[in-house]
């Protein structure tokens, strides 16, 4: 095991990496830049190391100041956490040739998966079905509208080297695509560095449904089922539940049977998630992997009861899985709100300082926060401030625990998404478990009421 490991990462993340590695006896080591001197990750870690000004690019995106904070403090191990740099598997590699186990999968991983059209090519052989579209970077807008043509309107614009709605476009006939093309393309180029593009079929109803894969370094590969993600904004996650109201347990099988065999073939190691697409038939097709822990990741460990910190770090340090497939059944239902610092009507970002705090409790109820009264929302970081997950025997229960939850969760001094999350808690179709990614956008622009004759007559 492991004896002192650096967080190369801050806020909620960074502070769950480390009650991880105190639970397993491992000294920690948190980075910090000089705005977030005071977080709880940097008061309550063994030794703490500033590794720059408050910008990202100076400081948690700076490999440089990251590895000699390492070197600094004698750690043997890094852990990313999520963001940043933890699908960079340059940096992977630049660990690893520091002789630091990097608490991730393979570099070779991570290049892999992090490209979307080599991810897509490398699932298609390993067995995962793939919506029709290009099976490589497009060329030009000339050959996009060609493949189109082939697949069928509408199709999807997607980068090949991102994610998170960046360059992404939907084109819904052949005189949209030059245009949407140009657009994407540069958008991605100015947010990864590179305008590659590439196409696929557009699901009008789309369900978002990712698995979680956990497997170490000795062939032994397990999933804990799925999670449903499909509440979000611009391409952004914002409720997400486990498991999903969509998914029966046959579906739970197949999926999952498919998955592991595909993540044998590749030699997948430690925690990832595969990311899939589902249509309004039932229909799964593979999206990305994602080779990191992910945000959602606390309605997994409810559901399933296991830390997947603990196991990463375990994984990592070479051993083996101590759970097999036939000892994963869910055990319950759990909800995960992300709440952001920011407006509820208009999602602009509301940094500042908290002045008062109070979180809610009670029998199934966690939250992973980094908050307290008289944090400082920085205005240079993402605006997740907490994450609210509810856990219950059955979604029902679960649902009317959000509520409750969130009703006694107090955050004052700057504006939260609280009040949009019970806006979505309460909406019908959410409520039914029949919803799709479009669910967001059918609570903040409600159809019209149609004109009665009644109402009519009386000029209304």
């Amino acid at each position: 095991m492991f004896k002192k490991v650096l967080i190369a990462n801050r806020g909620e993340i960074a502070l769950r990496v480390l009650r991880a590695c105190k639970e397993l006896g491992i000294a920690t080591v948190a980075v910090h830049s000089t705005a977030d001197a005071e977080s709880l990750h940097v008061r309550f870690a063994d030794e703490a190391i500033c590794i720059g000004p408050p910008q990202s690019r100076e400081s948690y995106l700076n490999p440089r100041a990251l590895l000699a904070a390492a070197d600094v403090t004698g750690a043997d191990a890094l852990h990313p956490g999520y963001g940043f740099l933890s699908e960079n598997a340059e940096f992977a590699a630049m660990v690893e040739k520091m002789g630091l186990k990097f608490i991730g999968p393979r570099p070779e991983m991570i290049r892999l998966m992090g490209n979307k059209v080599a991810a897509r090519e490398a699932a298609e052989q390993a067995g995962l079905p793939l919506l029709p579209g290009a099976r490589g970077k497009l060329a030009d807008a000339e050959e996009a509208e060609r493949i189109a043509e082939q697949v069928g309107y509408p199709v999807i614009l997607k980068a090949a080297a991102g994610g998170g709605g960046r360059g992404m476009k939907i084109c819904r006939d052949r005189s949209q695509i030059r245009q949407l093309f140009e657009t994407a393309s540069n958008e991605a180029l100015a947010a990864f560095g590179d305008g590659s593009m590439y196409l696929e079929r557009y699901v009008e109803m789309p369900r978002h449904i990712e698995l979680q894969i956990v497997a170490d370094e000795h062939g032994n590969v397990i999933h804990l089922g799925e999670r449903e993600c499909s509440v979000q904004r611009r391409h952004q996650k914002l409720i997400e539940e486990s498991p999903s109201p969509a998914v029966t347990p046959e579906l739970r099988r197949e999926m999952g049977e498919v998955a592991l065999k595909a993540m044998r073939k590749i030699g997948y190691n430690n925690v990832g998630t595969i990311e899939f697409l589902m249509d309004e038939k039932g229909r799964y097709y593979f999206m990305e992997m994602n080779t990191r822990i992910q945000v959602e990741h606390p309605v997994t460990e409810q559901v399933y009861g296991l830390d997947l910190l603990r196991e990463q770090i375990r994984l990592a340090a070479g051993e083996r899985l101590e759970r097999s497939q036939a000892s994963v059944v869910p055990l319950a239902h759990s909800i995960e709100c992300r709440v952001n610092a920011e407006d509820p009507v208009t999602f602009a970002p509301s940094p500042g300082r908290i002045t008062g705090y109070h979180q809610p409790g009670g029998y199934g109820v966690r939250v992973d926060t980094m908050a307290y009264e008289q944090y400082k929302v920085q205005p240079y970081y993402d605006s997740l401030v907490a994450k609210l997950i509810v856990t219950g025997a059955n979604r029902e229960i679960a649902l009317r625990r959000a509520m409750r939850a969130l009703n006694e969760y107090v955050i004052e001094g700057i504006k939260t998404n609280i009040p949009f999350h019970k806006r979505v808690l309460t909406f019908p179709a959410f409520m039914a478990g029949q919803y799709d990614t479009r669910i967001v956008e059918q609570i903040l622009n409600p159809p019209a009421p149609e004109e009665t004759p009644a109402s009519k007559a009386a000029g209304t």
